[in-house]
């Protein structure tokens, strides 16, 4: 297999200068602030249910409710616990809804003052959820869940912002690698999130959204003041410029219905051209080539990640009896999988240049993954190695859809690298992963109270192997093409 030229020449860092490093970790490190917050409320689930269920509750002695429940919501941790994973599936619908508004939106206006408006508003809004009401001990379970589809809905501008810009920056060429690399930026933001809330959880659980809130209101505003959207915003050319000139790299890994290999069409636009073109419309962007079965795909695959990730610290805790400060640090373990299985999985799919395959092997293997991570015995070493092997082989197949295959899809030749359709086309994908992860949170929680965790993992399985299925007929096409490519190298040579 011939490696692209961009990797053979050792060309891609050459073509990268300084604002493409700053806008690098400038996008990264605003949605690691974001998925730092939401992993707030994940590792103190515990701690919040206790602090909701009655504490001056004695056996021998019945008290009257009114002396234990005045500041308490639930009689039980279960009810408590269920309530919890209604307030996961409660932002995760919000947040889904407001990534396809959030998208439209980024096409339309300043992608920076988006990015920055929704960053430093849901920091106000985590800081009332968890620490305002808290101090004032005003506990109400209709404002905790007003609160949360608030946050949903601001924490969506995140997402198809950061991938937009990425995707004004960052061309095809070695695309796979960078963008694995970047989305590490939610994994990133997760393990930042438990260090912060492990660290000033003895203190109470409201100085854990206290810290994360208060960092990311600082990274809000430093997003507004320091983020290029484009590199045409200081006059440097724009990625349709500088492609034109690749020999390979241009050629599109998500490729439409009319794709001849033999004889490649590539449509070349002036700057004048693509600065006329208008944003796609939303049903413009669904009808795209691979749109709806990535969607689809990744409404399975982002409810397993994000069940692992809102439910994980619970799941040691409850399960195995752990303390929660020390579930919180071995959480991280899923996310370092899911950082190195993205990079990696994605700079495989760069030098195959198809995605696809690459994400239907590790998906399998996932399967595997699921099965002896569900067996993992009472013991923290082997817990970890086998939730780093289940992170790689499901949170990189997430990461690489959600970016690297967002973008593909937000850049395809037919409509001629329209920098406009990609934060719509992510927000499509994403949105469509968020209301599959809505529903599974609740799913989640009822299966564990009826059936066990077992059952859970059996869920998993289920919905890993329905992502399979969706992509299938774009598995079948893409090894198809490799074979072709193949057997017309093997001619030539």
């Amino acid at each position: 297999m011939a490696w692209p030229n961009v990797f053979q020449r050792g060309s891609l860092l050459s073509r990268f200068s300084h604002h493409h490093v700053v806008v690098f970790l400038l996008t990264f490190f605003s949605y690691s602030l974001l998925h730092a917050s939401r992993k707030t409320f994940s590792n103190v689930k515990v701690s919040i249910s206790e602090q909701w269920t009655p504490s001056a509750f004695n056996t021998s002695v019945e008290l009257p409710v009114e002396i234990w429940s005045h500041n308490h919501l639930f009689p039980s941790l279960e009810k408590a616990t269920l309530f919890l994973g209604t307030l996961d599936t409660i932002f995760l619908f919000s947040y889904a809804v407001g990534l396809f508004i959030s998208g439209i939106i980024g096409d339309r206006l300043n992608l920076r003052w988006v990015l920055s408006f929704g960053m430093c508003s849901s920091a106000l809004v985590v800081f009332v959820f968890g620490a305002l009401t808290e101090w004032l001990h005003f506990y109400n379970t209709w404002l905790y869940c007003c609160l949360w589809i608030v946050n949903g809905l601001l924490q969506s501008t995140g997402w198809p912002c950061v991938v937009a810009v990425m995707g004004n920056w960052f061309g095809q060429a070695g695309r796979g690698v960078v963008f694995g690399l970047w989305s590490a930026c939610a994994s990133v933001g997760n393990i930042l999130g438990a260090c912060l809330a492990s660290s000033v959880l003895q203190y109470g659980y409201e100085y854990a959204f206290l810290v994360t809130a208060s960092v990311q209101f600082a990274g809000g505003i430093v997003i507004f003041f320091g983020l290029l959207v484009s590199p045409e915003e200081i006059g440097l050319s724009g990625i349709e410029a500088e492609e034109s000139f690749e020999e390979d790299s241009h050629r599109p890994l998500i490729n439409g219905e009319n794709e001849d290999e033999s004889e490649p069409n590539y449509s070349i636009q002036d700057d004048s051209s693509v600065a006329q073109v208008k944003a796609v419309s939303f049903y413009q962007a669904c009808c795209l080539p691979g749109v709806i079965p990535y969607s689809l795909a990744y409404a399975c695959l982002k409810l397993v990640n994000y069940s692992f990730f809102f439910w994980l610290p619970f799941y040691l805790s409850n399960n195995f009896g752990w303390k929660e400060a020390e579930a919180d640090k071995l959480s991280v373990w899923y996310d370092v999988g899911g950082i190195i299985g993205g990079t990696l999985q994605g700079f495989i799919s760069d030098v195959l240049q198809k995605r696809a395959p690459v994400l239907a092997l590790s998906l399998l293997l996932a399967v595997g993954s699921l099965v002896g991570y569900s067996r993992s015995p009472n013991d923290k070493s082997i817990n970890a190695l086998l939730m780093t092997v289940t992170g790689f082989f499901i949170g990189g197949p997430s990461n690489m859809i959600s970016s690297a295959i967002s973008a593909d899809l937000g850049r395809q030749e037919i409509i001629q690298g329209s920098s406009e359709a990609l934060a719509t086309v992510t927000g499509i994908v994403d949105g469509s992963g968020s209301i599959g992860a809505a529903v599974g949170q609740y799913l989640v929680s009822l299966i564990r109270d009826k059936l066990g965790w077992m059952w859970v993992f059996y869920f998993f399985i289920l919905m890993t192997s329905c992502t399979i299925v969706f992509i299938s007929p774009l598995i079948v096409k893409e090894i198809f093409s490799l074979m072709r490519r193949r057997q017309a190298h093997i001619l030539r040579e």
